[in-house]
């Protein structure tokens, strides 16, 4: 990608308030027309959301939707609904034992309620801090319960796939643990054996280092630095690595765009809560495996540096990427297409915006993570303009949804490529045009960061 040097966060105020303007009326429009009996609003079709039963992954960004609206323009309509939607629908996300996606359904909705508490932006009321934070504890846990041990001592936290398999999606939704941890919790086993959410973060977050991102060392004859299996695969028997997989990408030796995305904004966030710890914030038996915060901190950065220039290097010149960098249609494309401006209308391959606008907040809290370690490091102003680039782009036509027609927030995202649940309009070959859930809430969870340092107000994070 091409990135603008010349940007910064108060020349992007204006995109702001227009996103968060059409934003409130797309909200207000969700929440008065859909049934909650369909299920959860998943993505689009003919900018109407619809539902797709897999997994319930989507409702805590539906109504963190409304609480983040409320963060940035202080209309009370919005933390009510938020609130009160939290309240009405969320529990069962909390003890939902059968998905890996707690850090982002529970995250979205009690852990953004909590921030704001802490932020004496709302009123406690003597209860809503203890309701929130006794939901997050349990979340955390059941996240953590969630567990598979390999050969090397490790194990990770197994995706709604099964117990052999390491989705690189919950690196970001790792987060809950953190929360968890940071509320002093654990997780209690057989016999009352205290198992720390610290150590199972960690391990997790090391285990999505070593076998879902390559460091271009010849792991195979695919090994580019920076590339992403979205999944690994583990014999549950013997504890080995068996192979890279993929579920909605293209192929497990190309990268799916949004496992790409995930990974870079999932590490830029264990980072900033990592600078906020000390070793003897570790369980002892943390230190005695990892050494130390500052050997975790510096394997975290190589995969968050090695995944962030990958994606620079590999989506188009305005920061947006093509779904999976191998999808088979991009050989049909000028051979320069990366070169050029990201067409969302090509007759080959889809772009996907949601995984711009997770991968804009990840390069964003990157740069600003790295220039509170060293004020002239040279990446941390490419990250940070990087970010700027991409939000730049999404904030405006094409991917800005200004029709009163449509429920969605940024256009052209994509769902699920090979199952092809993505609505193709007339007259289209691939997908295009459309919203999704996750896009939607990341690009106001975006819009809130970017509003908070043009603003100078305290920098949003999750702990």
């Amino acid at each position: 990608m091409k990135i603008n040097q010349n940007l910064s966060v108060s020349h992007l105020k204006p995109k702001i308030e227009r996103l968060f303007e059409l934003s409130g009326q797309k909200i207000l429009d969700i929440e008065k027309n859909w049934n909650p009996s369909d299920g959860t609003p998943v993505f689009t079709s003919n900018g109407i959301y619809t539902t797709r039963g897999w997994t319930e992954w989507t409702q805590g960004f539906q109504f963190g939707s409304s609480i983040i609206q409320y963060d940035v323009t202080g209309e009370e309509k919005f933390l009510e609904i938020g609130q009160q939607q939290t309240i009405d629908k969320m529990a069962t996300h909390v003890s939902h034992i059968g998905v890996h996606d707690h850090g982002f359904n529970n995250i979205s909705t009690y852990g953004n309620l909590r921030r704001l508490i802490l932020e004496n932006r709302i009123d406690d009321e003597g209860w809503q801090r203890h309701f929130c934070e006794l939901a997050l504890k349990t979340s955390a846990a059941v996240q953590a319960s969630r567990w598979t041990n390999i050969k090397n001592g490790l194990g990770f936290i197994y995706s709604f796939n099964g117990p052999h398999s390491l989705f690189s999606d919950t690196i970001r939704s790792l987060r809950i643990l953190a929360v968890g941890h940071q509320l002093g919790h654990v997780l209690m086993g057989e016999g009352d054996q205290e198992i720390s959410l610290m150590s199972r973060l960690i391990q997790h977050a090391k285990t999505t280092a070593l076998y879902n991102v390559y460091y271009g060392e010849g792991r195979d004859a695919y090994d580019l630095r920076g590339r992403v299996a979205h999944e690994s695969i583990f014999n549950t028997s013997d504890g080995n690595y068996r192979c890279p997989s993929t579920q909605q990408g293209y192929s497990p030796f190309s990268t799916w765009t949004r496992g790409l995305a995930w990974i870079i904004t999932g590490y830029a966030e264990q980072l900033e809560f990592f600078a906020t710890l000390q070793d003897t914030d570790l369980h002892e038996s943390d230190i005695d495996q990892f050494d130390s915060i500052d050997t975790i901190v510096e394997w975290m950065t190589r995969s968050a540096l090695a995944t962030a220039d990958f994606y620079l290097d590999n989506s188009a010149a305005d920061g947006v990427p093509y779904w999976d960098t191998g999808a088979p249609g991009l050989s049909q494309m000028i051979d320069n297409h990366l070169d050029q401006t990201a067409d969302p209308y090509n007759p080959w391959e889809p772009v996907d915006s949601s995984a711009a606008v997770i991968t804009a907040q990840g390069l964003v809290r990157l740069g600003c993570y790295l220039k509170s370690k060293d004020q002239s490091n040279h990446l941390a102003t490419k990250y940070l303009q990087a970010g700027l680039t991409i939000a730049d782009t999404l904030f405006s036509a094409p991917y800005l949804s200004e029709s009163n027609d449509h429920q969605g927030l940024i256009l052209h995202s994509v769902y699920h490529r090979p199952n092809g649940w993505d609505h193709i309009s007339p007259g289209q070959s691939v997908p295009s045009g459309e919203s999704s859930m996750w896009g939607d809430y990341h690009a106001r969870e975006l819009g809130l960061l970017l509003w908070r340092l043009a603003e100078n107000k305290p920098y949003p994070t999750f702990f």
